[in-house]
């Protein structure tokens, strides 16, 4: 008899650790809390006809390789490239449009000369350094001991990453470990280039352009390649929710069970070993194997007997970084808005739109004003409007937009309470957009503002992080979640972990999901055999 997984979470990456599963031959039940899978991976109809992608809003990390292997492109997933990528309103009236390929240096030229000249050698950096360690985002990473010979082959591919590298290392060491601004200042002079690119940095981070391990996370953003090009973003036709029902249609071809409406209260444990989980009612089903798809926090609290995990391990799992400072905005609008640019005819809006501070100072300034306690008075916006690339999202000749808007303080300050907060921080950001766009406000028909306590709510995010956890070097490889609980295993035995606060982290990525699959075929196997 082919051994039992229990999946907790429908996550994107549940999704796929459970057709991997399934299509090797295990019995796989995949429990979810909402009524729905994808996790924050969704498309929600808001309001009549309006089809919003709630949470998550753009694709770009997606393995390919899971495209290809799990067929979804014939299961109905479309993706819709953007040409041009983004574009950044300045407050001078001048515009700066990205994304377009050999356009760029034109673009860029209007504004440095130098930096025209120094973009496309940053680009081939960034795409050397991504060629050399891409193969390690489809594996374990290295234990920090190795203990079995597999262990040794994750080393050894981390040997050969290395080894590909060659002659960057130097260039490469800043950027992996140091801040987004050492970088940036290193090869652009240019303010404007800067804030856009640095806005990659520090998305979803409770951190500044200055922080060190932003640099990171301006790289992990550079990983993706959908449609084969390098760091290259792309809508979903249908909203992100189409991917998670690719995903879904792909698990019932290969047998798996999927249970919506359906959630687990506690991962049962037996000795040491998670032997099934509990659902409402105390009803319990039991498993070979238990397959965690919530952020490393939600995964120990579900756990019934706290002896269970280490007090070593648990020490570090509660110190883990969940900081967030995203509000995400979700709107209906009557008609697009249109933005000042004396340098052109009119802003594309196809692409993310930058709205916020126009340097990296202001960036820094904005993060500084969160970390004390007070919303950014200038916030950091990003602006998607997908249905004018996909009018499938929403009624003839309407819209829906997607806000990413930061920074949020970690609390309410004094006797404020979150949704004062929220109302605060929303009007900065639509008074920013409507010093950029005139009139934007007027055009909004229905709006949704989430803040870190929704987004924890109703998708399971500790404290609002899209991350599952800081995505700094000291949480990357096999420290990530902890050291203790890396490489999708945890010290729990049967007990695994496949979301996002996982190696290679976070992001609508499929890779942990992928290659926990791997490591639960590997460790039942080994026991079977």
């Amino acid at each position: 008899m082919s051994p039992r997984i229990a999946i907790v979470g429908g996550g994107h990456n549940g999704l796929v650790c459970a057709a991997y599963l399934a299509r090797a031959g295990f019995q796989v039940t995949l429990f979810e809390r909402r009524d729905r899978v994808g996790g924050a991976c969704v498309t929600e109809q808001l309001w009549p006809g309006y089809h919003v992608s709630r949470a998550a809003y753009l694709l770009s990390l997606f393995r390919p390789r899971i495209v290809a292997e799990l067929g979804l492109l014939g299961r109905g997933l479309e993706l819709l490239p953007r040409s041009p990528s983004s574009c950044t309103p300045l407050p001078d009236g001048r515009s700066l449009v990205l994304g377009s390929g050999a356009a760029d240096s034109d673009e860029i030229r209007r504004f440095s000369p130098r930096d025209a000249e120094a973009y496309p050698r940053y680009q081939a950096q960034l795409g050397r350094i991504a060629d050399a360690l891409e193969p390690l985002l489809d594996e374990a990473p290295p234990p920090a001991r190795p203990r079995r010979p597999s262990d040794l082959r994750a080393w050894w591919s981390a040997a050969r990453a290395g080894w590909a590298l060659g002659s960057e290392i130097p260039r490469a060491l800043p950027l992996l470990f140091g801040s987004a601004r050492s970088v940036l200042e290193e090869h652009f002079e240019g303010d404007a280039l800067k804030a856009t690119l640095a806005t990659d940095a520090v998305i979803g981070a409770f951190a500044g352009p200055s922080t060190p391990g932003t640099g990171y996370v301006l790289f992990h953003h550079a990983l993706g390649a959908p449609g084969g090009r390098r760091g290259a973003w792309a809508y979903v036709r249908g909203g992100m929710g189409a991917l998670s029902d690719a995903l879904a249609d792909a698990c019932r071809s290969f047998g798996v069970s999927i249970r919506t409406g359906c959630a687990v209260h506690a991962i049962r444990t037996r000795g040491g070993r998670a032997t099934g989980v509990v659902l409402e009612r105390g009803r319990e089903v039991e498993a070979d194997a238990v397959v965690s798809g919530l952020t490393p926090h939600a995964t120990l609290e579900a756990i019934d007997d706290p002896r269970a995990v280490p007090e070593g391990d648990r020490r570090a799992l509660e110190a883990i970084d969940y900081r967030s400072p995203v509000v995400k905005l979700n709107l209906a609008l009557a008609e697009l808005p249109r933005f000042r640019c004396g340098d052109r005819d009119r802003l594309p809006l196809s692409g993310t739109i930058h709205v916020g501070p126009p340097d990296l100072d202001g960036l820094d300034e904005a993060f500084a004003e969160a970390a004390a306690g007070r919303p950014s008075s200038r916030p950091m916006i990003e602006l998607t409007l997908p249905s004018t690339v996909d009018d499938s999202l929403a009624p003839p000749g309407r819209h829906v937009a997607s806000i990413f808007a930061q920074y949020a303080p970690l609390r309410p300050a004094g006797a404020e309470d979150w949704s004062a907060l929220k109302e605060r921080i929303a009007s900065r950001v639509l008074g920013a957009l409507d010093e950029a766009a005139p009139g934007f406000s007027e055009r909004i028909e229905q709006m949704e503002v989430l803040a870190a306590p929704d987004l924890e709510r109703e998708f399971g995010l500790t404290g609002g992080n899209i991350f599952h956890g800081a995505m700094t070097p000291r949480s990357l490889l096999f420290a990530r979640p902890i050291a203790g609980w890396a490489g999708y295993r945890t010290s729990v035995e049967a007990l695994y972990l496949c979301g996002a606060g996982t190696h290679p982290g976070g992001g609508v990525m499929g890779a942990p999901g992928r290659n926990a699959a791997a490591r639960v075929r590997t460790d039942l196997g080994r026991r079977a055999g």
